[in-house]
């Protein structure tokens, strides 16, 4: 199959969505400003991008600095989740003790929706970048956690006595062993979590920060600017979407050792 056709596939169905979407926007069905057409969606988002004829009025041309404060807060918040999470996901699989002695708070905690943290975050580090980045841990800490506890547990225990039948150390073990054979679980992990890391920071942009994309979207709801909103929305869909496909290409790129056992099992 080809690039071209590949790349086709995967255009078919946004543009069937984006064509009926016009047509209804245009039949009249609702008033225009409550669902505006895509084109006219499309016109506001590139004011908002290039501010070509303010259109968006107060945000024109702040697209990029908008998208930069929601992804620094996706980055940090992300970024401690997943080195919390892959460590103490790995502590909690290999060691009972310690699944003894942390799983059950951890268990406990994990049920609670990370919004209903929002007013204890406020409190705890006032209106600015700090409590988003903490929602945004809050959120991908959990499934980031979960999938790495999962592939401890599950690694091949065949693969774990043979090495150290050769002489392995607990420490080499999971080096070597245990953490390799974890990652494609630890890797489904970081790609839930990525996307509750975009929706918890847009969440916290709500109601906690007055900058992101998060923001502009909450504030165009209250002046009635739904072309905004959708452009808010539909630009936080692409960057979730762009920072999922880099997942998948460190993904492909460490797992690499994967693509020839499928390749082998097909072709057998």
């Amino acid at each position: 199959m080809t690039a071209l056709s590949k790349s086709w596939e995967r255009a078919v169905v946004p543009l069937f969505i984006l064509a009926a979407w016009e047509v209804f926007s245009r039949s009249g069905f609702l008033p225009a400003a409550l669902l505006p057409a895509p084109s006219v969606v499309l016109h506001t988002w590139g004011d908002w991008v290039f501010g070509f004829d303010e259109t968006s009025q107060g945000n024109t041309g702040r697209w990029l600095a908008d998208a930069l404060s929601s992804a620094t807060r996706v980055a940090a918040g992300y970024g401690i989740a997943v080195v919390s999470g892959v460590l103490l996901g790995i502590a909690i699989g290999w060691w009972s003790w310690v699944e003894r002695t942390v799983e059950p708070t951890l268990q406990m905690l994990r049920p609670v929706p990370p919004v209903s943290w929002i007013p204890l975050a406020i409190i705890w580090f006032g209106i600015a970048n700090k409590p988003a980045i903490f929602l945004v841990f809050l959120g991908a800490f959990f499934p980031i956690l979960m999938n790495t506890i999962h592939g401890v547990k599950t690694a091949d225990r065949n693969l774990i006595r043979a090495a150290s039948m050769m002489g392995a150390t607990e420490q080499q073990l999971l080096r070597h062993v245990v953490f390799p054979a974890a990652l494609p679980s630890i890797f489904a992990g970081l790609r839930i979590g990525i996307g509750a890391a975009w929706m918890l920071t847009v969440t916290a942009e709500m109601v906690a920060v007055k900058s992101g994309l998060g923001y502009v979207l909450w504030d165009s709801y209250y002046f009635l600017r739904y072309d905004l909103v959708l452009a808010a929305m539909a630009s936080i869909g692409l960057l979730g979407y762009a920072t999922d496909a880099l997942i998948k290409v460190l993904m492909s790129a460490a797992l690499h050792w994967q693509h020839g056992s499928t390749l082998q099992s097909r072709e057998g």
